[in-house]
């Protein structure tokens, strides 16, 4: 792969526990200040690309146990995964199942969350109303689905989670159609998600947000992170 490219793939959970381990060390080593630590902290756990990370640790040396290192930046190579490793998408992608294949909303609106299927096309009408349709939680009837959409005078909002590809092929008419996750490279893996149809008078977006409880697990982390780095820096002046 060009090297040019590498900056935009997609970081995993992995990526950024390895540079929050890089961050620790640093604001250990007084590199840091816990001020500049809570922020690079912040900006790694949100980081979808290695690009995003590589800012994050470029003044910063990697190994801080060799303090007279010269300073690099994250290797933007991805490691092997371990033999053996089982890919959470391809649990995700059922091929066997047929999935929720509408969703209608006439002066009202409807929403898929949660645990469901989506089926390998998917049609939204609204009509002066609004749709939800949440697939961080979702599995997925075949490895691409499309999710075909007509709205008028209404709105239509797709929440993808992170590795998913999105392509919009939809058109806006005194309105919009948002095409801001296109050229985002998915996972390995992962499922890619066609947002298609027309938007009259009205709207349809597309964000890309972390589950809940992966939002939760990793706000804990942090929380419990900064505890445990102003016990040590407490202990440290107590000690000197």
């Amino acid at each position: 792969m060009n090297d040019e490219r590498l900056p935009q793939l997609r970081a995993s959970d992995a990526d950024r526990e390895r540079v929050a381990e890089i961050l620790r060390d640093a604001l250990a080593e007084g590199r840091l200040d816990m001020a500049e630590f809570d922020e690079r902290l912040d900006a790694t756990y949100q980081a979808r690309t290695y690009g995003e990370l590589e800012r994050v640790t470029v003044d910063l040396p990697v190994a801080a146990q060799a303090p007279a290192s010269a300073p690099a930046p994250l290797s933007l190579r991805k490691e092997p995964a371990p033999a053996g490793e089982v890919a959470s998408w391809a649990e995700r992608i059922r091929p066997d199942a047929t999935g929720a294949t509408s969703g209608i909303a006439i002066l009202g609106g409807f929403e898929r969350k949660g645990r469901w299927t989506i089926g390998r096309r998917f049609n939204a009408f609204c009509l002066m109303g609004g749709a939800e349709i949440d697939l961080r939680e979702a599995e997925f009837a075949a490895p691409e689905v499309e999710i075909s959409v007509w709205t008028l005078m209404g709105g239509v909002n797709v929440i993808v989670p992170p590795g998913v590809e999105v392509e919009s092929r939809g058109m806006g008419i005194m309105g919009g159609f948002d095409t801001r996750e296109d050229g985002t490279p998915g996972d390995p893996g992962a499922p890619r998600v066609i947002v298609s149809g027309v938007a009259l008078m009205g709207g349809v977006g597309v964000e890309r947000k972390l589950p809940k409880a992966e939002r939760l697990r990793l706000k804990a982390e942090r929380k419990e992170e900064r505890r445990r780095l102003r016990a040590e820096r407490r202990e440290r002046r107590e000690l000197d």
